[in-house]
């Protein structure tokens, strides 16, 4: 079993084939949507292209929308912590952090 979008039963019907699915609970729901966006990540890394970055897209959205993050404010908050933080442009690696100053 596995999480699937929205049109996939009807898509599977229309191709002729028949499948059985459900409605998930919350929790169920919540459990699928994590294993999904680690299998899409698991699929990008395997294939880095366009589709698999928005199929990765589309899972986040989904989540955030499971917690009501709205997904405009996710992306000021992100651009806000870009402007303070840095993004990941540089490819810096920390390797140490000495404490004792």
């Amino acid at each position: 079993m596995k999480l699937v979008r929205d049109k996939i039963p009807v898509i599977i019907k229309e191709d002729g084939k028949e499948c059985k699915y459900h409605i998930a609970n919350y929790d169920e729901y919540k459990t699928r949507l994590y294993e999904k966006m680690r299998e899409e990540l698991d699929e990008f890394i395997d294939t880095p292209c366009e589709e698999e970055a928005a199929d990765m897209y589309e899972v986040l959205r989904a989540i955030c929308l499971l917690h009501t993050f709205p997904m405009e404010v996710v992306e000021n908050v992100a651009a806000k912590k870009r402007v303070q933080r840095g993004a990941f442009n540089d490819w810096i690696i920390l390797e140490e952090v000495d404490e004792s100053r």
